[in-house]
């Protein structure tokens, strides 16, 4: 099944063929200028050179090739030498009907899958889970989605922040309230560590950091203790494996309420094994170098840049910098571990690629570990992609804090779009009839709905201004809306069924009637660009549009109350598939439509 960009592509590419030009100029796209025309082909101003003539002749020889060709209703020429295409209804209505019958709603396939791991989400034991984990589990669950959807085997990976500097801190705490621990905990140290809770630890964790910032002595201490751990000290690993349960529990919770979930649910706790054999390897092959105590690889390739020293003079420094692999305490470090990820994934799925939806400012990091991964053959540079996203702000359009400058756990985010969904819906007088049950269900898939759309419709390298009203309407560009014109969809067809009416072939004859077959074409090629480019915001832009294109559909187009029998059948069909395809592009979102609203 094709679109009918590619259909009308290759009659117009067969066109300039025959004009003993190059095929490839006769590419079709969907129109600057819709109102003019649905198509357009630019080629006849790049062929004009080689063919010796003005683009308008260029094109007027075009299009006399073109005549006759079914799908084609009209042929025009703009400006110096556009041609405009507009397609005939019978084309249309073929295309629709084969929407309409597709289980994939008209969605292709990738011509060659690949092994895909998503790494996303990406929270820390003893951290809460707050707003600067929301676009990683946004942007990354919805590109595992379309990805897995394009038909790749696709991994979605939490990938744990469990093995460093965070666990020697906690450690040193540990040891600074109840004794220095050694191979094993007393009777009295295990109490007390059985009776940590998740709330001690958001308590714990900020106060040792805090301490480590003023205290050099404690800093020293957790170092030592991340060594210490890492070597395999059993009571280190006790500590260590109560606060990683008590955190993981927590997380699961959260992305459950997000609607995220993940294939494995991996830290970087499980490479340590590796990584012995991993430095190894590095040494054997001339890659790890001493520096000031510490062993690094350098991943500069003979690049610098001009860094300022903190006494103020300016040096060339390699660029990027080389990648510490062991501090010189001894301990595994950040880019350690993210290193023996890759000689694990590649060992355990042969991934032909990798993906980490992580914020932008980590981009020189993973620049680093993909350089050592590739300088050590461990995976192809190529195979390994940052997929950077930017900061989601406040009003003030700096990362959005709370009332108090803290930053907001995603818990209560997610609680608070809830209690917003509540009021919108009481407010609309929606769900007054609802049980308890089916109220606060559709009131959470309403907020997830808002959070959620929110955030996809920006490119994710863009940052944006978090305003939960304004996401909350039942109006404009926003998930709720989005969410409406499904249930409206649903509601139709469900009094269709209940009249024992039909659906039928579709027949296309009403401007609108087209508007939204047009926008039922445009799936696929949204779903390829968010594919080739990681870029959900193209899937948000055509479910947006759908939703709109069925609305006037809706508006202009009577469905239940047509008295022609053969029209309404073939306006439910056009409404079943508008339906299809806007759920599974929801879903590829990460949004569920509730059945009513």
């Amino acid at each position: 099944m094709t679109d009918l960009a590619h259909t009308l592509t290759a009659q117009v590419a067969a066109a300039f063929a025959a004009e003993g030009l190059d095929p490839a100029l006769g590419a079709v796209k969907r129109s600057d200028r819709p109102d003019l025309a649905a198509f357009q082909c630019n080629g006849a101003m790049a062929a004009a050179k080689s063919a010796g003539k003005p683009p308008r002749a260029v094109a007027e020889a075009v299009m006399a090739r073109l005549q006759g060709v079914p799908e084609i209703a009209g042929l025009e020429i703009a400006g110096p030498g556009f041609i405009n295409i507009a397609v005939t209804d019978a084309a249309l209505g073929a295309r629709a009907n084969a929407i309409a019958g597709d289980p994939r709603a008209g969605a292709s396939r990738v011509a060659a899958p690949r092994r895909v791991i998503v790494d996303y989400g990406g929270p820390n034991v003893a951290k809460p889970m707050h707003v600067g984990h929301l676009r990683a589990s946004i942007i990354g669950e919805s590109i595992k989605r379309i990805f897995r959807f394009r038909g790749d085997t696709v991994w979605g990976d939490a990938h744990f922040g469990d093995w460093g500097f965070q666990m020697g801190l906690l450690i040193a705490d540990f040891e600074a309230r109840h004794g220095v621990v050694s191979e094993s905990l007393s009777p009295a140290a295990c109490d007390a560590l059985n009776a940590t809770t998740l709330d001690d630890l958001l308590t714990i964790y900020p106060d040792a950091a805090a301490r480590a910032k003023a205290d050099a002595a404690f800093r020293d201490l957790a170092r030592k203790a991340t060594a210490k751990l890492q070597a395999g000290d059993s009571a280190y690993r006790a500590i260590w494996s109560h606060y990683r349960a008590l955190s993981m529990a927590a997380q699961k919770i959260d992305f459950a309420a997000l609607g995220v979930d993940f294939d494995l649910w991996k830290g970087e706790a499980d490479v340590d094994p590796l990584i012995p054999g991993m430095v190894d390897d590095l040494r054997a092959k001339g890659l790890l170098k001493p520096d000031d105590g510490a062993q690094v690889v350098d991943v500069s390739n003979g690049e610098t840049r001009k860094k300022k020293l903190d006494d103020g003079s300016v040096v060339e420094a390699p660029f990027p910098p080389p990648l510490l692999v062991i501090s010189s305490e001894g301990s595994a470090m950040y880019g350690t571990t993210d290193l023996a990820t890759i000689v694990e994934r590649a060992k355990d799925f042969a991934f032909d690629l990798c993906l980490y939806v992580v914020d932008q400012r980590q981009a020189d990091h993973f620049e680093q570990v993909f350089r050592a991964a590739a300088l050590a053959g461990y995976a192809s540079r190529d195979s390994l992609e940052h997929i950077g996203f930017g900061t989601m702000n406040g009003p003030d359009g700096k990362p959005f804090k709370t009332r108090e400058g803290g930053v907001l756990r995603l818990a209560d985010l997610i609680e608070g779009a809830r209690e917003k969904a509540r009021a919108r819906l009481r407010a609309d007088e929606i769900g007054a009839e609802f049980s308890a049950e089916e109220f606060e269900a559709v009131a959470h898939k309403v907020a997830v709905a808002a959070i959620k759309f929110a955030d996809l419709s920006n490119f994710r390298g863009t940052s944006y201004v978090f305003d939960i009203d304004r996401f909350m309407s039942f109006e404009g560009k926003t998930g709720p809306y989005l969410l409406y014109q499904a249930v409206r969809i649903k509601s139709v067809l469900r009094k269709a069924e209940e009249a024992k009416l039909n659906p039928g072939a579709i027949v296309v004859a009403h401007a609108s009637e087209r508007a939204l077959t047009l926008a039922l074409d445009a799936f696929d090629a949204a779903l390829a660009g968010a594919y080739d480019k990681r870029a959900p915001h193209l899937l948000a832009e055509h479910a947006f549009a759908l939703a709109q294109a069925f609305s006037g559909f809706y508006t202009n187009c009577p469905i239940l109350p047509e008295k022609d029998e053969a029209v309404r059948a073939s306006r439910l069909a056009l409404a079943q598939a508008a339906l299809q395809q806007l759920e599974r592009t929801l879903d590829l979102l990460g949004l569920e439509a509730p059945a009513r609203m």
